[in-house]
């Protein structure tokens, strides 16, 4: 591949939308109402925490928008950490996203593997190999450059949406009237235990919203990134509190709010209610769709952030070159080979478990980063001010605190790994300066 030692500035709002989408939208909202009803089992409640987990990410957007806004850099979360907290938390948050990113894609390509292979017996449950065919097929494309790589993510992402709207029509004119009987399940009566049911419901639709920031790994690519970055970012999580709002009044229109409670697959419940025997075949082809355009966001982004890190002199100087179609070569070959080796050995899984907890610490580190600049570059020039700064910044910043405290807390031990990580790092980034 040859190196242009530049990326093309060829993105607008659209690709920003689509990846938004694409990076956010996938398994999670097929499964996590099933954990949310199994909290909250009373409508009104379990709709509210979706739009309480709408209105956090709504206040990250507007906050990371003055971000990418006023340092227009792709690579993601790093650059951004970089800036204002130095080479060793940059190199930190860096590393960890990259390899968040590469866990996600393995995941994420190893349930298209395996509702591929359920919709195709032939293939013998070969789900490891259709797993590492998606991933070889996406890099592949990806690597002729970033046009293919924005084409492949405007076209999924617009598949998925089309999939959703049928599937709600479906679910809102031609669901059967509900004729089980339900027994109506009991919410905490004291205050304080109501409030913890509400923090584990609030945890875990916060994670479904996880992803709304995308479009920040692209910030130099973007044509317009002082309009375009808060458009998609903004935009992007209206789209998306829509969508999770229809998705799940649809769900309690179709199930009850107790019949969701604690099932795995919530989708899928309502799926075979509407669609018999068929909703099967159905859910996973929606599936399928919603996923290919995850695989596609984690590759794009998991290709940025070793190339920022490259520049910063924190990774070796090959990973600053970029082909002639604007692709990370190096970046897009070492992420597509630690996906593989993820979804071959298996450990995809407990590098998602581990990597929770930097996940929780980038919105934490991001936020402070709009304070450390604030105050340490009041010039720098902010085409995008965050609305309602510092209320609004600091809102965010502090339910991201007490999100990181709990996820300490549920997982005490793959925490304690975390915390590992972390201490095995700085000498891991001793080396790097040193011999970088």
């Amino acid at each position: 591949m040859t190196s242009r030692g530049t990326l093309l500035r060829v993105l607008g709002v659209g690709f920003g939308l689509a990846v938004t989408i694409g990076n956010t939208v996938g398994a999670g909202i097929l499964r996590t109402p099933g954990e949310v009803a199994a909290q909250l089992p009373h409508t009104a409640l379990f709709l509210a925490v979706w739009v309480i987990g709408g209105i956090y990410a709504l206040l990250g957007a507007v906050s990371l928008s003055e971000l990418g806004a006023a340092i227009p850099r792709s690579g993601g979360y790093y650059v951004f950490a970089h800036r204002a907290f130095g080479d060793f938390a940059g190199f930190v948050v860096g590393w960890t996203d990259w390899l968040a990113q590469c866990g996600s894609l393995a995941a994420t390509a190893i349930v298209v593997g395996e509702y591929v292979c359920d919709l195709a017996p032939a293939l013998g449950g070969r789900h490891t190999h259709v797993a590492l065919a998606t991933v070889a097929i996406v890099s592949l494309l990806q690597a002729r450059g970033i046009r293919w790589g924005s084409f492949v993510q405007n076209a999924s992402s617009a598949a998925k949406a089309l999939v959703f709207a049928l599937l709600l029509l479906a679910f809102f004119a031609w669901a059967p009237p509900r004729t089980d009987p339900t027994v109506p399940l009991a919410l905490p009566s004291e205050p304080m235990p109501l409030a913890v049911a509400m923090l584990i419901a609030l945890q875990a639709v916060i994670y479904t919203y996880d992803g709304w920031y995308g479009v920040i790994y692209f910030g130099e690519e973007v044509r317009a990134p002082a309009r375009d970055v808060p458009r998609s970012m903004i935009g992007g999580v209206l789209s998306i509190m829509a969508l999770y709002l229809l998705v799940n009044a649809a769900l309690v229109r179709v199930v009850p709010v107790e019949g969701l409670a604690g099932q795995t697959l919530a989708m899928g419940t309502a799926t075979h209610r509407v669609f018999g025997e068929r909703g099967a075949v159905i859910l996973r082809v929606v599936a399928i769709v919603s996923m290919i355009s995850a695989i596609n966001a984690y590759q794009l982004m998991g290709s940025r952030t070793p190339l920022a890190m490259g520049r910063d002199r924190l990774l070796p100087e090959a990973f600053t070159r970029v082909n002639e179609g604007g692709t990370p070569a190096l970046g897009l070959l070492c992420s597509a080979g630690a996906a593989a080796l993820f979804i071959l050995t298996g450990s995809f899984q407990q590098i998602a478990a581990v990597m929770a907890f930097f996940f929780v610490a980038n919105y934490v580190m991001a936020f402070l980063a709009v304070f450390v600049l604030r105050r340490r570059e009041p010039r720098l020039p902010r085409p995008y001010r965050a609305w309602g700064y510092p209320y609004t910044t600091g809102l965010a910043l502090l339910v991201s605190v007490a999100f990181l405290i709990a996820a300490v807390l549920g997982d005490p031990r793959n925490s304690v790994s975390s915390l590992l990580v972390l201490a095995a790092s700085y000498p891991v980034y001793r080396l790097v300066r040193r011999f970088g």
